[in-house]
């Protein structure tokens, strides 16, 4: 249930009830589907952005390691991040 988009709506309904009044600009979130509908149902103004960290772990497993390193690297210069 923890993942099922009515679980995801409960609580951002919760949210708002206990005074979130004003709907986000993004959510940046895993790829958690029921998330992102549930965010569209109660917040449909809200930009949705994919984790980095997530985004990247995935490639990651359907690289050789060999390849991890430059993986990484060229998804922060994608991400417009400079650090190591």
């Amino acid at each position: 249930m923890r993942e099922s988009a009515q679980s995801w709506r409960d609580l951002l309904l919760d949210l708002k009830r206990r005074g979130l009044t004003t709907a986000p600009e993004i959510a940046v979130a895993d790829g958690a589907l029921g998330f992102w509908k549930a965010l569209g149902e109660v917040w449909p103004t809200a930009r949705e952005q994919r984790c980095w960290v997530h985004k990247t772990a995935n490639i990651l497993n359907k690289l050789p390691k060999s390849l991890h390193t430059k993986a990484k690297r060229t998804a922060r210069d994608l991400d417009g991040r400079n650090q190591e």
